[in-house]
């Protein structure tokens, strides 16, 4: 355990977190989201929800400069309905930590795919509420002083 790191970020998470680069992308997928097929690092976090990795990540991630492609979620398809709780639960976790965050975006799905095919990794989460991924565009660490 580490002071000031959350314990829902496992090692191998935060030295993924550490590798991303300026514009690399990270999703945090729900627990049926295929991430074998679509990512090309997977990693498992089972038992964990979006909301707490969230929570987790947001205090030690920058968020890309532009706010149309800092933070998104996918457009549910054809007549699917979504539960705003869902993306109201994101959002608060983001803005527990950076009130100042751009509001979260929605993509449509297959955009959504062909970005977690690309994305730097993919989490798997124990998350259960249908939509519940997230994709997460790394910014530029801010420097001392900034």
């Amino acid at each position: 355990m580490l002071k000031g790191i959350s314990p829902v970020l496992c090692p191998d998470l935060l030295s993924v977190l550490c590798r991303m680069g300026h514009g690399d992308e990270i999703v945090l997928a729900d627990a049926h989201f295929p991430g074998e097929t679509f990512g090309k690092r997977v990693l498992r976090a089972d038992g964990v929800d979006v909301p707490a990795l969230l929570e987790g990540i947001i205090p030690l991630f920058a968020l890309y400069e532009d706010p149309n492609q800092s933070l998104m979620m996918m457009q549910p398809d054809g007549g699917d309905q979504i539960d705003p709780a869902v993306e109201e639960a994101f959002d608060g976790a983001v803005r527990k930590h950076e009130p100042a965050a751009p509001s979260i975006v929605r993509i449509e799905r297959n955009a959504f795919y062909a970005r977690a095919k690309e994305a730097f990794a993919v989490v798997v989460t124990g998350e259960t509420s249908p939509y519940g991924n997230i994709i997460l565009k790394k910014g530029v660490t801010p420097t001392a002083g900034q």
